[in-house]
């Protein structure tokens, strides 16, 4: 018994995995981008308390 893949059934498979991994990409960076702006606004606020003496 053959356990052969047929080359479509493997390219398929590949642009699959491919897109996939594009759009976790994508997800993981939009995430890690939002994460950096809100400790961005965060010290922003905590350093001007600091400008003024407060």
């Amino acid at each position: 018994m053959t356990t052969y893949i047929f080359f479509d059934d493997a390219l398929r498979m590949l642009v699959k995995a491919f897109l996939m991994s594009v759009i976790l990409l994508i997800a993981a960076s939009g995430l890690g981008l939002a994460i950096i702006e809100t400790i961005e606004k965060t010290d922003i606020h905590v350093g001007a308390k600091r400008l003024r003496g407060g």
